[in-house]
């Protein structure tokens, strides 16, 4: 399995905005290898909030497969040269392979 985190401050009140573009409808469920997305909001300090967003896929090439679609370049192509919005404070991400994941032990009985 593979991961790709965004972890994105904003200002106070404004999480919801960020929820509502990472939660909703998209193309990328319809995409090849997509497990699921997770999207949390912390309260990180007074005037500000963190959302932070996982993307699980099945492997590092299904992820690759996705950043290099006609689909999501467009996305970013139709947003470039436009200003980042005013209550984005900072934005950071990363990819990761899974190394070990838990589930409940009901789960592993067939």
């Amino acid at each position: 399995m593979f991961v790709q985190m965004r972890r994105l401050t904003v200002t106070e009140g404004n999480g919801d905005k960020v929820v509502e573009r990472f939660s909703g409808k998209g193309i990328i469920e319809e995409q090849e290898g997509f497990i699921d997305s997770t999207v949390m909001v912390k309260k990180v300090r007074r005037g500000e909030e963190e959302v932070v967003v996982l993307v699980r896929w099945d492997s590092e090439d299904s992820w690759k497969r996705w950043e290099k679609s006609d689909a999501h370049i467009a996305g970013h192509k139709a947003n470039l040269g436009k200003p980042k919005p005013e209550y984005m404070i900072h934005s950071e991400g990363g990819v990761y392979d899974v190394k070990a994941v838990k589930m409940p032990a009901s789960s592993s009985k067939i």
